[in-house]
């Protein structure tokens, strides 16, 4: 603490994802395998995107955009929660709260508007077939991940400006395994009712306005399948789309049961293991989905493995 006009909290101490000791080295082990996997799992999909020529669509850039952003974020959270399972002193700066809050908030928010982007390039590519490689050009591709980009730097700034504006005069006990808004909130002792209505605010008109143009595009997309005539290609139109889908019902749902819910403050071990889903085993999920669904990618990773045995 730190004397002033009356304390300030100088650093938090994370209680992490469990009060039982005996625990922790089994979840660290556990925990670091399903880190390793979202590692091999999305720097595996980036490789095979770029490695391969027939991977060159805006689909594929989109999908390799989420791989990173699904590294980036996992790794805002794993490393640090590992370290804890370990370690006798859970304490974490306040800076250090602040710059991981901001992260993981910007990587979290990108991830919904590139999920948004992919939906629409969906819908570009199966209702305008005769305008998709006009429209979705390269250029405008790196636009839209720009932008995603930009308005998730936004929000995660405001975000995290109306959480560390609050003051923090104690308790500095983290029930959470990062430096997540809701929990930060819980322990601030000035008045959270602005600071709530923004976090809701903010967070629904990411996760709603998102989620409006995923489902527009989807509605699109269900008619122009369902008019064609041959039921051959409706079910290969429909599977390039069912991974995305899949991938969309898990991110969504689970944001939108953490943020947008008024006066959602008070579930502390509820949040905290929707949290562990969207953290961490979604971006392991995500090389899965889009791998296990998706012929092409199934074909371009058989000819890779083939070439390599083949040289060998």
């Amino acid at each position: 603490m730190r004397e002033g006009n009356g304390t300030q909290v100088i650093e938090f101490i994370l209680l992490g994802f469990t009060d039982h000791p005996e625990l922790e080295v089994a979840l660290f082990a556990l925990f670091l395998l399903i880190y390793l996997l979202i590692l091999v799992g999305n720097f595996g999909m980036i490789v095979l995107i770029i490695s391969n020529p027939l991977l060159q669509s805006p689909m594929y850039f989109f999908l390799s955009n989420l791989s990173f952003i699904d590294i980036c974020y996992s790794s805002i959270i794993s490393p640090r929660m590992l370290y804890d399972f370990l370690a006798e002193g859970k304490t974490i700066s306040y800076t250090a709260c602040a710059i991981q809050m901001w992260f993981f908030t910007l990587y979290a928010t990108v991830e919904c508007y590139l999920l948004a982007v992919m939906a629409y390039d969906r819908f570009m590519a199966i209702c305008n077939p005769l305008e998709y490689t006009v429209i979705m050009s390269k250029r405008f591709c790196v636009q839209l991940v720009a932008g995603s980009y930009f308005f998730a730097m936004m929000n995660a700034l405001i975000q995290a400006s109306c959480t560390f504006g609050l003051s923090f005069c104690g308790p500095n006990i983290i029930n959470s395994y990062f430096c997540d808004i809701p929990p930060l909130l819980r322990l601030s002792c000035s008045d959270t009712y602005i600071s709530q209505v923004i976090l809701f605010v903010f967070s629904s008109l990411v996760v709603v306005g998102n989620g409006a143009v995923v489902l527009i595009s989807y509605a699109c997309i269900v008619s122009t399948i369902l008019r064609m005539r041959s039921a051959t290609n409706r079910r290969k139109t429909f599977s390039t789309c069912a991974s995305h889908l899949t991938a969309i019902v898990l991110y969504y749902g689970t944001l939108t049961f953490m943020y947008v819910q008024p006066g959602g403050m008070n579930e502390v071990e509820q949040d905290k293991l929707v949290s562990v889903f969207y953290t961490i085993v979604i971006p392991m999920l995500n090389p899965l989905i889009y791998s296990l669904r998706n012929k092409e990618v199934k074909n371009a990773l058989r000819k890779m493995f083939s070439r390599k045995t083949f040289l060998h």
